[in-house]
């Protein structure tokens, strides 16, 4: 086994954690991500394994720099809301991190997700375990439903530009969607046997549909919506080789967030309440 290889699970790490700074403006538009060598002293790799999650991100569109230049940030997550609540209007841009933080804060929480994969969801519900634990919300009840596509499902992205039935770009999306899942159901159990949250389920179900969109239903009053938009990149393997691909941006695609209120008629109130019927016919459905 190389270095490289060794490597593979670092080089996710980093890249992941970077990915989610970016899109909740740890890292500001424009601004510097820290040197080469400081990022490797925080998260205790090498600078080989830095540059490789920075060549990532690159090719993903979040930063740019040439060699021996400190990358700068030239994309960030954005979201349009069309009915902002007051306690959101110091949030500029809105992020995700700060609208699942709000979700915690409730006593009773629940989360209908569809998504390509479930790794931005991992983290953000990992920061909000944090916050559990240190006790600074308590909700009572958390649940999460998540709709995945099928293992088998025979995708359009990612895919190797040049070779459609190249298999390492769906392995490792699955590898990536097993890892995460995996992360969150390890998360939620935990809160659950360590008696912080009384009441605590995930459930996950796997769907022949390819996802074309990001789905959030929050707390069933909220919604967020975003179509995953196609791109040509460079995706790097866990042993250093580089594949140009066709892919997907999950973290840096643009959602629009709906929130419902008393009128029932009103646009917000209607795109929840269909996005949430949409999102239980689908679940229902895969239990037929």
């Amino acid at each position: 086994m190389t270095n490289r290889t060794k490597d593979g699970g670092a080089f996710q790490r980093v890249s992941e954690e970077l990915r989610v700074r970016l899109s909740d403006g740890g890292y500001p538009l424009n601004s510097f991500l820290p040197s080469q060598e400081t990022l490797a002293q925080e998260f205790g790799v090498s600078r080989d394994t830095v540059q490789r999650a920075l060549r990532e991100l690159g090719s993903e569109g979040w930063i740019e720099g040439g060699r021996g230049k400190r990358s700068r940030v030239v994309m960030r997550q954005h979201i349009q809301s069309s009915a902002p609540r007051a306690s959101r209007s110091r949030h500029h841009p809105m992020t995700l991190g700060p609208l699942i933080g709000e979700a915690f804060e409730r006593e009773d929480v629940t989360l209908d997700i569809s998504t390509l994969t479930s790794e931005s969801l991992d983290a953000h519900i990992r920061i909000q375990a944090e916050r559990i634990r240190a006790g600074d919300i308590s909700p009572r009840r958390i649940h999460l439903r998540m709709l995945l596509p099928a293992e088998t499902q025979n995708m359009p992205y990612p895919r190797a530009r040049d070779n459609k039935d190249d298999p390492r770009l769906p392995a490792r999306l699955r590898a990536i969607t097993e890892a995460h899942t995996a992360s969150l159901r390890t998360v939620l159990d935990q809160l659950h046997t360590e008696n912080l949250v009384p009441d605590v389920r995930l459930e996950v179900r796997r769907t022949e549909l390819t996802p074309t969109f990001k789905l959030y239903v929050i707390n069933h009053d909220e919604v967020l919506h975003g179509f995953y938009e196609p791109i040509l990149r460079t995706v790097i393997l866990t042993d250093g080789t580089e594949v140009e691909a066709v892919d997907v941006l999950g973290f840096g695609a643009t959602l629009t967030h709906h929130v419902g209120d008393s009128d029932p008629k009103s646009p917000g109130s209607v795109f929840v309440a269909n996005t949430t019927r949409w999102f239980n016919a689908v679940w229902d459905l895969l239990t037929v």
